[in-house]
């Protein structure tokens, strides 16, 4: 049931209408045009799928055409989760949030998350995708594939040069998703999103130590 609500401190400005949802007891409040998806039944889904302790960073979500989003489908920032009102369906919202709360919970876990041993595993699997985009004939520099952080110039490579679909078959067995490749907190966060929606069994055969890793944030 929505309601109509008080705009908290640090709501995004430039509102035309406000719609406010609950997931547990965080406020959820639609900013402008209202998605497609039903509200009501995506909360339930992110109820059922993740347990509440796990949004302990997370103080509210907004929900519309936000410049917070500077063209990402979701992004999170000081306690908000930030999530477009395009997504066609449930789940690609639920992908998204799922996403985010990996990453509210780097605030608590970095130390216990970015060990050597996840980043030589990640190291591992971007040295073996530079062989793999080599050998189809792309030019890529070894020197980009041996940061871990993000960089938009690599993302951009990724994503229009190579492009996620042909990604998706170079890296089968390799990555959860193309999009784990980007960088290592994104290698993170995808695993958690597909330990949580997929089978977390595939997820520990493809990225064994970042399995572990997760189901260590998750059983604390």
């Amino acid at each position: 049931m929505s309601k109509r609500s008080q705009m908290p401190r640090t709501t995004p400005r430039r509102i035309l209408r406000l719609m406010e949802y609950h997931i547990y007891n965080i406020p959820l409040f639609v900013i402008g045009e209202s998605p497609e998806v039903k509200l009501p039944d995506f909360c339930a889904e992110v109820e059922e799928t993740i347990p509440q302790r796990l949004l302990c960073n997370v103080d509210v979500v907004y929900v519309g055409d936000l410049r917070e989003l500077n063209g990402r489908n979701a992004t999170y920032a000081n306690g908000a989760i930030y999530m477009t009102n395009k997504e066609p369906t449930t789940e690609d919202m639920l992908e998204n949030f799922i996403h985010e709360v990996a990453h509210s919970l780097e605030h608590n876990f970095a130390s216990e998350i970015y060990t050597d041993d996840l980043i030589r595993e990640f190291k591992g699997k971007r040295s073996r995708l530079f062989h793999i985009l080599k050998s189809h004939g792309y030019d890529v520099s070894p020197i980009a594939f041996g940061f871990t952080e993000y960089n938009m110039n690599f993302d951009k490579f990724l994503s229009d040069t190579v492009g996620y679909p042909t990604l998706l078959t170079l890296t089968m067995g390799l990555f959860a998703s193309p999009y784990a490749a980007t960088s290592i907190q994104e290698y993170f966060a995808n695993g958690f999103e597909k330990y949580f929606l997929d089978d977390p069994r595939r997820l520990n055969t493809v990225s064994p130590i970042l399995h572990d890793k997760i189901e260590g944030v998750v059983n604390v």
